[in-house]
């Protein structure tokens, strides 16, 4: 495939000389002379392992070009992949206004030529940018069938990207409405087997993925900071943290819905945050892990306060699914919320026996919701039937019985992602959703 790439920085460089290994005749575009030079003489613009080979072997071969003519390139190619930088702002707003250049510089270009053309958006953008970059430019040309437009991120390391492109570690691809693409271009081209998602969802992939990669590095240098001061080697602990493959490198906290809770995790973030604050150490990110999750407690019980009823029942109480500990349980906490606002309240816990609760179990209980025996209901029908919105936060209920008790005039928020609820005659709404 003829392919022009728009931005030879260290994205559109590294995507040149692999595209080209792969048998693509790529012509890269630029608006620095310099760099389109070095391309014409094979030569990279970057220091990264393999590339120059690449590059000197696509030029010796007579697939690699460069130039600074935007127009020339389209009109010769099949496909453009736009990797035009988005640097910082002084606010620390993400500067689109190269991507917007190109994107208007290719749109004139189609017109003029009436050429049917792919183009691949690669370069880092917020979510909704995309559909932005359509809306302005593109849009008569994607509707007509003219262009067809994917969002596809990058996942390449600095120093390991020829590598990371040849296997990469994560593949996606954004369409405009989240379905699979009709043909396979954008798969051929950047390989991988990609996820695909709508625009906004692929965008959103990728400062989820260097979102989270921050957060490690930050996770660790904290833990880091509190072996130090404890004369403890802290690579040695988070080598061990990290040889559990089960909980810990896994993904089994890695899903949206509930606020986090039980026995164990706010006692031991509280406990190491105490003892920190005590010692002086600066822990940022654990100073805030407390807040975020009661921020999301707040969005949760938002959620349920903005729907226009008094009548809600609970599906699940305790902290999580088959327990009945209700210690630290964010149902609790929204239970004990809507009781205090007046909303006429309703539960089913099938794991919940009010008579075999002991000890702290039960004295957190009788503190926080001593009239819980009256609420709580032994038959889930009696709950359903009786509520005008359902909060669903434990799959402790046949979906075959729901689909018998629940009526179209009623609603249901899913908490922890039962997505079959969506399958039932009421109004469905989940958390992060």
């Amino acid at each position: 495939m003829d392919v022009s790439i728009f931005g030879l920085g260290y994205v559109g460089a590294v995507t040149a000389g692999c595209l080209a290994e792969q048998g693509h005749r790529i012509i890269g575009a630029d608006v620095q002379q310099a760099k389109v030079d070095a391309f014409n003489s094979g030569i990279s613009p970057i220091i990264e392992p393999e590339l120059d080979d690449l590059l000197q072997t696509a030029k010796r071969e007579g697939r690699l070009s460069a130039t600074t003519d935007a127009a020339a390139a389209v009109a010769k190619t099949d496909a453009s992949i736009i990797c035009v930088g988005t640097p910082s702002l002084a606010s620390g707003r993400l500067n689109l206004d190269f991507v917007r250049k190109v994107s208007e510089q290719i749109s004139q270009a189609l017109r003029e030529s009436g050429k049917k053309h792919i183009i691949l958006f690669r370069s880092t953008m917020l979510p909704g940018s995309t559909r932005s970059m359509v809306r302005d430019f593109f849009e008569d040309l994607r509707t007509s069938g003219q262009v067809r437009i994917y969002y596809c991120p990058e996942f390449l390391r600095e120093g390991t990207a020829v590598k990371d492109f040849r296997e990469p570690s994560l593949a996606v691809v954004g369409t405009h409405d989240g379905k699979e693409p009709e043909s396979e271009e954008a798969k051929q081209l950047l390989g991988g087997s990609p996820s695909v998602l709508a625009w906004e969802g692929a965008e959103m992939i990728k400062y989820s993925c260097n979102y989270f990669h921050a957060l490690k590095v930050g996770f660790a240098n904290e833990i880091g900071r509190l072996c130090k001061f404890l004369g403890e080697d802290g690579a040695r602990v988070m080598d061990v943290v990290c040889s559990d493959t089960k909980l810990n490198i896994s993904r089994y906290y890695m899903k949206p819905g509930n606020p986090f809770g039980g026995s164990c995790l706010p006692k031991d973030v509280s406990a190491l945050l105490s003892f920190a604050r005590q010692e002086g150490i600066s822990l940022p990110l654990l100073d805030n892990t407390l807040d975020t999750n009661h921020a999301h407690l707040d969005l949760l019980i938002k959620l349920i306060t903005s729907k226009n009823t008094r009548k809600i029942g609970l599906l699940g109480l305790a902290f999580k699914a088959d327990t009945d500990d209700l210690r630290g349980s964010p149902m609790v906490a929204v239970a004990e919320t809507l009781l205090g606002r007046g909303y006429q309240l309703s539960i089913y816990d099938p794991s919940l026996n009010l008579s075999r609760l002991i000890g702290a179990n039960e004295a957190e209980i009788q503190r926080r919701m001593p009239h819980l025996a009256s609420l709580l209901k032994a038959d889930a029908q009696e709950v359903v039937e009786s509520s005008d919105l359902i909060v669903a936060s434990q799959k402790c209920v046949k979906v075959d019985d729901l689909a018998v008790w629940v009526k179209p005039e009623q609603s249901v928020i899913d908490v922890n992602g039962w997505r079959e609820l969506q399958t039932l005659p009421w109004s469905y709404e989940g958390l992060c959703w």
